[in-house]
């Protein structure tokens, strides 16, 4: 099974050119955020994934997480593991300084978390939920609940987790029965969550359990639902003793795929209530849960733009030492491997095009993030904060259903090998398969997009996007480059098909609610492809121009690559739009169709 190496130059120039490091540089907080400094830590972050995290894959994969005796035990090497990324300050990369962490921008831990998603997605989700949690509290939680969990969820001396789903509800938070009930200055709790990742293990000494509850007074529904903060571990105000909460793991999911990641069934409340601390106001906890879930919502996507990247380049490693058959047109070769037949090599292209176009939509949206929190001028954040919901779902939806299928690319490529466990690419497709179902399965993305930020602003957002794919397809006209014509000729097809369907939704809406959720997965793809082409275009234009000034060797291959790679997309992927416009616009009523009901 071939090593993993972090793509850092493809990785520094969508930091640079397209999420644009240098303006960011200029917002406050970012002032020490230069091209040479982000250089040094994604090359110590790909060092960290390459030597520490990438070889514990398959071990994970093979051992999994186990319950004994009511102790969750991660694999072998994972606690030495969890050791090294904590002691190099790995946690707190994208927090202030001021909260123990080091204040880069979220367009630069966007790629450290590629990487450690690509070289070891199990691992992976403890880091990320612990941030997301820290998070969730710094915004929402009171000073002393910011005193006591977020320094030590930032060093990652303690983990987060987020405590949702219930077995009667699944992703329909309005049927949350978990029951809070106050005691003085704090709530006991008592319930049962299931699907709980990084629930319980053996890397921290504490875990932080967000949970989602209900106090007697609720209301119904999603308007009663209240947050928590539930701690493993409770301290005795010594500072030196822990005694443990009523919080219990009762098992362990088996699942298809990420087998190293705890993925905990979890019991509150079994020994007379379960210590939490409201955060907020009572009723507000899906609000507040929703900045943990949208910060984890982005995850997931780079979790499937990694695994992608992690399946291409083990599918590449093979196609390069697989020998098989002679080159098309001349039998009086030797054979050759495997990556000179047309077909592998299509499908190797097609998963680099794919790959470098979700990478430069799920980093750009990334920078919005940091123009919402760091931008002086409140237009502009409300502006970049739009631009973020809107892309989102996007990211979320496209980037992980991608994921799988380029990991399924990677297992064709091996051929009969891919299927055989051990050379790892069946690993690949069955750790993907995940990211399209938790933090709202793909649908659920589809329809937050189309309701909550097409519709609801009557696709106010979504037409300034395209307004400004348009200025791009108009900027690279003429740019000097091989191939740009047919990036924008594709481009200018895309943005047509997509302002055609947005434009049908707001619509159909009027004449029939259902029309526009029957549309919903489409559109987001559709969304997703232009977006990508989009990118991939700008990536093209920078590229022309920096190949025009004369770039060392090394960079005018890498340059020249990415303009072959552009116009691959454009005449690859682009096209599928036109036909998502056509399902969309002609074919979403046959989904409602009583007489094809489902047999």
């Amino acid at each position: 099974m071939s090593d993993y190496a972090a793509p850092l130059k493809d990785m520094e120039f969508v930091i640079n050119e397209l999420g644009n490091l240098a303006r960011l540089a200029e917002l406050p907080g970012f002032e020490d955020a230069s091209a040479d400094l982000v250089a040094a830590v994604l090359g110590e972050a790909g060092k960290l994934a390459a030597e520490v995290l990438a070889p514990l894959n398959r071990i994970g994969d093979t051992q999994g997480s186990r319950l004994v005796d009511g102790i969750v035990h991660t694999p072998d090497g994972w606690k030495d593991a969890y050791q090294v990324f904590v002691d190099g300050g790995w946690s707190g990369i994208g927090f202030d300084a001021e909260h123990g962490g080091q204040g880069l921008p979220a367009l630069v831990c966007a790629a450290v978390h590629e990487m450690w998603d690509a070289a070891n997605l199990s691992f992976s989700l403890c880091p990320m939920l612990t941030q997301s949690a820290a998070e969730t509290i710094m915004r929402h939680g009171s000073a002393e609940q910011r005193a006591r969990f977020v320094p030590k969820l930032i060093s990652g001396e303690w983990a987060g987790a987020m405590s949702l789903t219930e077995p009667q509800a699944g992703s329909d938070l309005s049927a949350v029965r978990t029951r809070a009930i106050p005691a003085g200055d704090h709530y006991l709790l008592s319930g049962q969550k299931i699907y709980i990742t990084y629930g319980d293990h053996d890397l921290t000494e504490n875990i932080v359990h967000l949970v989602l509850a209900r106090t007697p007074d609720a209301p119904p529904g999603v308007k009663g639902i209240s947050l928590f903060i539930v701690p493993k571990r409770l301290g005795n105000g010594t500072g030196t003793a822990w005694e443990g909460n009523d919080v219990t793991c009762v098992s362990l999911e088996h699942k298809l795929g990420i087998h190293a990641s705890p993925t905990a069934v979890l019991s509150y409340g079994e020994r007379g209530g379960a210590i939490g601390y409201l955060v907020g106001q009572e009723h507000h906890g899906l609000e507040y849960m929703f900045t943990m879930m949208n910060i984890a919502r982005h995850a997931v996507g780079l979790e499937g733009l990694a695994i992608a990247e992690r399946a291409r380049q083990q599918a590449v490693g093979y196609a390069r030492q697989r020998i098989q058959g002679r080159p098309i047109g001349n039998k009086q070769s030797d054979r050759v491997p495997i990556i000179h037949h047309p077909d592998v090599r299509r499908m190797l292209l097609g998963m680099k095009a794919q790959i470098e176009a979700m990478r430069a939509v799920a980093y750009v949206a990334a920078a919005h993030f940091d123009w919402s929190r760091h931008s002086l001028d409140d237009k502009a954040r409300e502006k970049h904060q739009a631009r973020l919901d809107f892309l989102t779902p996007i990211v979320k939806g496209w980037c992980t259903e991608l994921g799988s299928e380029i990991a399924d690319l990677g297992l064709q490529v091996h051929g009969g090998m891919g299927y055989i466990e051990e050379t790892g690419a069946a690993q690949h497709l069955r750790d993907a398969r995940i990211t399209r179902i938790y933090e709202g399965t793909t649908g659920i993305q589809a329809n937050d997009l189309v309701g909550r930020k097409v519709l609801r602003d009557g696709a106010a957002t979504a037409r300034s996007v395209i307004d400004d794919m348009r200025r791009t397809a108009s900027d690279i006209a003429g740019a000097p480059g091989a191939g740009l014509d047919d990036v924008r000729h594709a481009l200018n097809g895309g943005i047509a098909a997509v302002a055609a369907t947005t434009d049908w939704m707001v619509e159909a809406a009027s004449r029939d609610p259902r029309l526009p959720a029957a549309a919903a997965v489409s559109y987001l793809m559709l969304w997703g492809t232009v977006l990508g082409g989009w990118q991939m275009a700008r990536a093209a234009g920078a590229a022309a121009k920096r190949l025009a000034l004369a770039p060392v060797p090394g960079d005018a291959e890498f340059l020249r690559s990415k303009l072959a790679t552009a116009r691959f997309y454009a005449l690859h992927n682009i096209p599928r739009a036109l036909a998502l416009r056509d399902v969309i616009i002609e074919g979403s009523d046959a989904v409602l169709d009583t007489a094809a009901e489902p047999d």
